[in-house]
């Protein structure tokens, strides 16, 4: 056995169960995975189904935490996004209880690459785990802009991928596209207004104050869009009788008066910028794209770290279950290869005792 495992065997303690395992593991595994939205389960599946052991940290925070029901998911379509975790994690609970160990509402705050195939990773009260690989699995954090009630019409009538939202609202008399941060170019604005298209009769792009934007998109050929490039001074979810329950009230500057008009659109469209959760890019010095997601290599997702990998949200553009779950899966296919071309220890306690000898 490789010099450097024995002599971390030797300095880590054989720790008891973490919260939902029910089996014994030392502190050193395979892979340890911070993040348990699909893409951590995801991986953690895929890596079991080659006998590696993860640690799979839940922090019980989840971006679609606002969505009442998820779609675009084979065979979990229009169903509440908690249903489809509950469901993967029983599966792995009854399928690889031997190799996944739950570490459910542990928040990591701190990881280190100790040297090159071992990793460290540290809870908010000093306990620590080891791993041979580390895939970082934590979504992301939306940035709000600066613009009042933005926030609270987040998720509810802002919606950023118009294949996870927007179908049960078509037919909308109206609906808006926000062109600014993600979407501030001429081709993201089009982009989404064209998929919005469909489910509304009436597409307005607000370009916020931004009139070159607006002057580009209104030279389009064939442009099927208003544009209004007033200022938004606010905005809140419509609660008036009648109206959608994902109707948003916008309100904008720039009448003639001097004074200020109020728009109800059906919902509203809008990529914002984001950041990958957790203080990892920082303390393990990972190159970021220019959108702000960790920048990693197809099809796999490793990062510019080796050894360290990041899926799901944080380390893709397309943002959604889907797309996550597939990435896990990838990089769990990347990993296993090169875990298999090195020194391996066996996660099992009797094994480990052995070693220690």
């Amino acid at each position: 056995m490789n010099n450097l495992y024995k002599t971390l065997i030797k300095a880590l303690p054989l720790t008891t169960n973490i919260a939902t395992s029910n089996m014994s593991t030392p502190a050193l595994h395979d892979v340890l995975i911070i993040g348990a939205g699909p893409a951590g389960l995801a991986t953690a599946t895929a890596l079991s189904r080659q006998l590696y052991t993860t640690v799979l940290f839940d922090s019980n925070l989840y971006r679609n935490a606002r969505a009442s029901n998820m779609h675009n998911v084979l065979g979990f379509d229009h169903v509440p996004p908690p249903i489809f975790r509950a469901k993967a994690r029983e599966d792995l609970k009854a399928r690889y209880a031997e190799t996944v160990t739950f570490a459910d509402g542990v928040e990591v705050v701190k990881t280190t690459k100790v040297r090159d195939g071992l990793f460290r990773a540290e809870d908010k009260h000093g306990k620590a785990w080891f791993g041979r690989r580390l895939v970082l699995a934590t979504g992301v954090t939306d940035i709000s802009p600066d613009i009042a009630g933005y926030a609270d019409c987040w998720g509810y009538g802002i919606f950023h991928c118009l294949f996870c939202h927007g179908f049960e609202e078509r037919g909308a008399e109206r609906v808006g596209v926000l062109a600014f941060g993600l979407t501030g170019s001429v081709k993201m604005a089009t982009h989404i207004a064209y998929m919005a298209r469909p489910l509304g009769k009436k597409v307005t792009i607000y370009t916020h104050g931004n009139e070159t934007l607006a002057s580009e998109i209104g030279a389009m050929a064939n442009n099927p869009f208003t544009i209004d490039t007033r200022k938004i001074t606010s905005m809140r979810m419509a609660t008036s009788s009648g109206e959608h329950s994902t109707s948003v009230t916008l309100t904008l500057s720039g009448r003639q008066d001097g004074g200020e008009e109020e728009v109800t659109e059906g919902f509203l469209a809008h990529a914002p910028f984001t950041r990958p959760n957790g203080p990892f890019v920082e303390q393990l010095g990972l190159e970021t794209a220019e959108n702000g997601d960790i920048k990693t290599a197809a099809p796999f997702g490793e990062t510019s770290v080796p050894g360290v990998y990041a899926v799901g949200d944080c380390g893709n553009m397309v943002k959604a279950v889907a797309t996550a779950a597939a990435s896990g899966a990838l990089a769990a296919g990347g990993m296993v290869v090169p875990m298999q071309m090195e020194p391996r220890v066996e996660m099992d306690v009797e094994a480990m005792q052995k070693v220690i000898g």
